[in-house]
């Protein structure tokens, strides 16, 4: 599970998500163009199914009562279910809808408050989407951008030849041409990944869009609050304020496995992750003492995510531990390992500050 939490864009550059919310929603419907409206997917919120676009905007550009000019006046929380989850429901989005709905309530719960927050002060509404498409940041994409740039200009250099600006073998070039698409990292159905292409396999996620205001447009609920719990003076009372977003991300995932009975494994869990940020000696530290077989499952997880230990005679010992036959594992490997280790490592400490995780 991958849960994101942004804030409205404001301020430079970001002009048009300053005063409403329409933007974002025509964003989110980009989805249903073209197709019936049986095939649509609709907005919804805790207990209506259908709720029109205008609802929304409507309803949460109105609720902004006595917020400042650059105060984000909503957020946007992405829910991503992995591969394994979403084979587990089936890819059903009426269960993905029912999976929302029950995470509100941790969200609402997550509130530290002087009055208790439950999902009913909560003004959201959401969408499911089933597509995503490559972007250009993404490791894919740069890594095929050699590659891509180069056939873009042999295909000029083709082109010439044929035109009879050039001189050349149009049949060489494109010899050259299929090579390179061969050698190249990352296809789908023999094509080159490219910006914009859509992504294979299962990639249904929900988009929830929460109002900064309560639904009564009193309370002011940000949970980009940078304490957990804490307790300021207003007005000479003391006012508690937060939102701890690690009870949120727990949640979540225990939420998911609850509902749907879907087994976890150590390697996938919030928790486990967390305790990898902070504590990475604690964390390889449980994973030796793991039982055989699941500390093999662990170590075969790790592998595959690029998390090997930053120190490469832990590394070996852990392997050791575990029964694997260290000779068979080149040196270099466990030098790039290393290093894939120590960039995921800094990745996460920004995935975690900027609000999102992985579990």
């Amino acid at each position: 599970m991958h849960i994101n939490i942004t804030a409205q864009k404001i301020g430079k550059d970001h002009e048009t998500y300053n005063s409403s919310v329409t933007d974002y929603v025509n964003y989110l419907e980009k989805e249903n163009e073209g197709k019936h409206s049986e095939l649509q997917e609709h907005f919804f919120d805790q207990s209506n199914d259908r709720i029109s676009p205008e609802t929304v905007i409507s309803e949460i550009d109105g609720n902004t009562k006595k917020l400042k000019k650059r105060d984000p006046k909503f957020y946007s929380i992405v829910v991503s279910p992995s591969t394994k989850e979403l084979k587990h429901i089936n890819n059903d989005p009426a269960l993905l809808r029912a999976y929302t709905r029950e995470l509100m309530k941790d969200y609402a719960a997550s509130f530290y408050r002087d009055r208790k927050v439950t999902v009913d002060d909560i003004k959201y509404y959401a969408k499911i989407e089933h597509e995503r498409t490559y972007r250009g940041f993404e490791k894919k994409i740069k890594a095929n951008k050699p590659y891509l740039k180069r056939i873009a200009k042999l295909n000029n250099d083709k082109a010439k030849v044929e035109r009879g600006e050039l001189k050349g073998s149009a049949k060489k070039i494109q010899r050259e041409i299929n090579r390179l698409i061969e050698k190249a990292p990352h296809k789908i159905n023999g094509k080159l990944v490219t910006e914009g292409m859509k992504k294979e396999g299962f990639q249904t996620h929900v988009h929830i869009i929460i109002s900064r205001k309560d639904i009564t447009n009193t309370y002011s609920l940000s949970p980009n609050s940078q304490h957990r719990k804490n307790v300021t003076i207003l007005n000479g009372k003391e006012q508690k304020q937060g939102f701890d977003r690690n009870k949120f991300f727990d949640a979540a995932e225990q939420r998911f496995d609850k509902i749907f009975k879907f087994e976890r494994g150590f390697i996938d869990k919030y928790s486990t992750k967390n305790l990898y940020r902070k504590d990475p000696k604690k964390f390889f530290a449980i994973v030796t003492g793991l039982p055989t077989n699941e500390r093999e499952l662990v170590l075969k997880s790790l592998h595959k995510l690029n998390i090997p230990t930053n120190q490469k005679g832990v590394a070996i010992k852990l392997f050791q531990k575990a029964g694997l036959p260290v000779p068979t594992i080149p040196m270099n490997k466990v030098q790039l390992a290393i290093k894939a280790f120590n960039k995921l490592k800094k990745g996460l400490k920004k995935a975690i500050e900027a609000g999102s995780i992985g579990v």
